[in-house]
């Protein structure tokens, strides 16, 4: 018999060794002979079970399923871990998702033309853990897009955070530059990027968007408010091309058009400031809304600053004379006048206890109803408001908007500055446009309820069809009372203060128009010398469609002006010439009438002027 164990022997025992079996003198075996034992063992255990014998096969098998099983547990244990631990993977592809997800709907104007839209762009990320040299990582990028802070940059790269942002919307070149680069750890996202293909114009009506595609104001702060970014965290709103475009009332053309005749008055001027607008009056839609000093939505660094506010939406002023349209408007609707009462001016001024009111151009005559707004008289807008009383003149001016807040889809909205304490005297400055400021849109909102038939209108920035517009439209004043205000606005485009604007107009589009000149209040007092002056015109006046409004912040004396810088030489002039330009873009025909043909109530009732 041979020495040699068979590997399918039985396991020897310590007595059973062989002279070579690394026993120690005490007969014991050594580390090393028990180390081969073991081996032996795990050898001539495997060397049975997988003996192809049939009565071994079930349970061979069931072994290697149990150990696949436990291995597959293990893998979908350490997946799950990875999924909920908040780590850095985690961290990068929740600001991925977030990215990627916020998407915005095209904002259009009234035609069609896209006035705000998403383009795909990259933004730079880093994770600073896998990330070898921070310095060079620093240099190298930095080198790329100079206008990084290395310092700043550095400082996020030495974190051990999983996930910074390096430099968000990259442009394609810079973006191709990094990716030559080749950094470990350095990486893009797709994002988009929110742009306004048409720079300033309509820049106060569509806001702006953040780098995280949030609105920060105007229309695009509105989409926000109304479930859009619900929509874009719950993977519904992916891409524009998900979400029907938002249309403006807005006209991109006659905008354009309104900007530039601002812009050059408000040089002309020399100007503080300026801002126009033009509102449907049977709609309430804004069809353009310029403020400046305005600012690029592309790139809104100074659109915070002070003097870029929307004026339109935004400024409280007194509207001066403007205001006595409402003021006429009232006595007529009311009774206590009608379009051939007259009142006296003679004196030219008036007394409430220590303050004195003067006319601005007295004719010191009895006017007719027509003639005090022609000669946009002080003392005969007093004389009819206070034939209404002080409750009587608040309660109409509340009917009419100008009291509380107009609130529309721009998020920017301002409260009008009310006297806390409405006594006569109140009623008397009111009635010229003094003693109470309103937002400009407040006035146009008013004003387009005097000549539309007297349907009031709640402005929208927002296209919409004239029976929706009057479907929630409560009528405010008489058709009769709305024609005799039309019929005053004309005649004050052929004999009064708005001669300048109809001749700049080109006198072709059957204007109406009351001009309004208000000293600003500075340090608690009128100031003789600074004025903020408005001019509201209609268009045409027997059928208005469009009102025009301008307003000027302490325009200056030009050399024809004779060294006034009241609205007739200066916003009145700026409202033709921009009629005499958008009218043709917004369908507007030349339009010619006599007085008589065009108000026919009027004719009959023989009022002032119609001959």
């Amino acid at each position: 018999m041979s020495n040699v164990t068979s590997i399918d022997a039985p396991y020897p025992y310590p007595g059973q060794l062989g002279p070579d079996t690394g026993a120690d003198h005490g007969g014991r075996p050594s580390q090393v002979g028990r180390a081969r034992q073991i081996l032996l063992a795990i050898l001539a255990f495997l060397s049975r079970f997988f003996h192809m014998r049939a009565d071994k096969g079930v349970a061979r098998i069931g072994l290697v399923g149990v150990f696949f099983s436990i291995l597959f547990l293990l893998i979908i244990g350490r997946l799950v871990m990875l999924a909920l631990a908040p780590d850095a993977q985690s961290e990068f592809h929740r600001a991925a998702t977030a990215a990627i997800m916020a998407a915005r709907p095209d904002i259009v104007d009234r035609n069609g033309v896209i006035l705000a839209t998403d383009v795909k762009t990259a933004s730079v990320f880093a994770e600073p853990r896998n990330i070898i040299d921070k310095d060079e990582a620093t240099e190298l990028l930095t080198a790329v897009l100079p206008d990084l802070n290395a310092t700043d940059l550095r400082n996020r790269l030495g974190t051990k955070r999983g996930f910074v942002w390096v430099k968000r919307e990259v442009s394609p070149k810079q973006q191709a530059e990094v990716h030559r680069l080749g950094i470990p750890g350095v990486g893009f996202i797709p994002e988009n990027k929110r742009v306004y293909p048409n720079g300033p114009i309509g820049a106060h009506i569509l806001g702006f968007a953040n780098v995280d595609h949030e609105g920060i104001a105007g229309i695009e702060k509105y989409l926000d408010s109304q479930g859009l970014q619900a929509l874009s965290g719950l993977g519904f709103a992916r891409s524009a091309d998900d979400m029907k475009p938002i249309a403006l009332s807005l006209d991109l053309r006659a905008t354009h058009a309104v900007r530039d005749e601002l812009v050059k008055g408000m040089a002309y001027y020399r100007a503080k400031a300026a801002a126009a607008a033009i509102l449907d009056v049977n709609t309430g839609e804004i069809i353009s809304l310029v403020s400046l000093p305005d600012f690029d939505p592309s790139n809104p660094v100074d659109a915070q600053d002070k003097d870029r506010i929307n004026r339109i939406n935004v400024g409280v002023y007194e509207m001066g004379s403007t205001f006595k349209a409402l003021t006429v408007a009232m006595a007529l609707d009311s009774g206590k006048a009608n379009i051939n009462s007259s009142y006296s001016t003679a004196g030219g001024m008036m007394r409430f206890g220590r303050q004195v009111i003067r006319e601005y151009h007295g004719t010191g005559r009895t006017l007719t109803v027509p003639e005090v707004f022609v000669h946009s008289s002080n003392m005969g807008s007093i004389k009819m408001a206070l034939s209404v009383g002080v409750e009587g003149h608040k309660a109409f001016l509340r009917k009419m908007g100008q009291l509380d807040r107009l609130r529309t889809e721009l998020p920017e909205s301002a409260e009008p500055l009310v006297p806390s304490r409405w006594g006569e005297i109140n009623t008397a400055t009111i009635a010229f446009g003094h003693g109470l400021a309103v937002a400009p849109i407040q006035a146009l909102e008013a004003v387009g309820a005097l000549v539309n038939g007297g349907y009031f209108i709640k402005p929208t920035f927002l296209k919409r069809s004239e029976a929706d517009a009057k479907a929630d439209a409560p009528r405010v004043i008489k058709p009769e009372t709305s024609e005799a205000m039309r019929y005053i606005m004309r005649l004050n485009a052929e004999r009064g203060s708005a001669r300048k604007t109809d001749e700049a107009s080109g006198g072709a589009y059957f204007i109406g128009g009351k001009t309004g000149t208000a000293e600003k209040v500075i340090n608690g007092r009128y100031a003789k010398n600074k004025n903020f002056t408005t001019f509201m015109a209609i268009a045409p006046a027997d059928k208005p469609k469009y009102i025009f409004l301008t307003i000027y912040d302490e325009p200056q004396a030009t050399p024809e002006s004779y060294g006034y810088t009241t609205a007739a030489w200066n916003s009145g002039v700026t409202t033709g010439k921009i009629i005499e330009r958008v009218a043709p873009l917004l369908g507007l025909p030349p339009h010619t009438a006599s007085l008589a043909t065009a108000f026919p109530t009027m004719a009959r009732q023989g009022a002032w002027g119609i001959r």
